[in-house]
């Protein structure tokens, strides 16, 4: 047997398989959701995985205003902005932020989950994220999936 013959192969952005996947929110619990959907927009689910290169999925997300918060958080849990001068901290409650803008939730989420860097801004143009079960991705054809079956 010739070991020569077996090549690391490393993915790069054009060799890439991407695909566009369809999660459905309604009932999901918000980390849990935003940790497997950082996953599939990184591609660690996939045999070609490469940390360097954008070799994950395009996901749509749809039902964002149905997410699920476990514990007191619907209570106690708040969104900070810090405007830049003094005094100008500004704690939104998460239900305001749901009333007023629900895919928010769901992008800060999984932005917390993926690289810090040039790398994590462009995995983060992969991500849509609807209100209602209508989208504008219907012409890519996304394969739904359920969240059980990517780890």
């Amino acid at each position: 047997m010739d070991t020569l013959s077996y090549k690391t192969i490393s993915a790069n952005k054009t060799a890439a398989r991407k695909e566009w996947l369809l999660v459905d929110a309604e009932g999901k619990t918000l980390g849990r959701l935003a940790a497997v959907v950082a996953i599939m927009l990184r591609g660690k689910h996939k045999t070609n995985y490469t940390p360097h290169a954008d070799c994950g999925d395009n996901v749509v997300v749809i039902n964002a205003e149905k997410i699920q918060l476990t514990g007191t958080k619907w209570e106690d849990k708040e969104y900070v902005r810090y405007t830049g001068y003094p005094g100008g901290q500004i704690l939104t409650p998460v239900k305001d932020v749901l009333k007023k803008k629900p895919e928010f939730m769901i992008e800060k989420a999984v932005k917390g989950m993926l690289p810090k860097n040039r790398l994590g801004r462009e995995l983060f143009r992969n991500l849509h994220v609807y209100v209602g079960s209508e989208h504008q991705q219907e012409a890519q054809k996304p394969r739904k999936i359920e969240l059980n079956t990517i780890k």
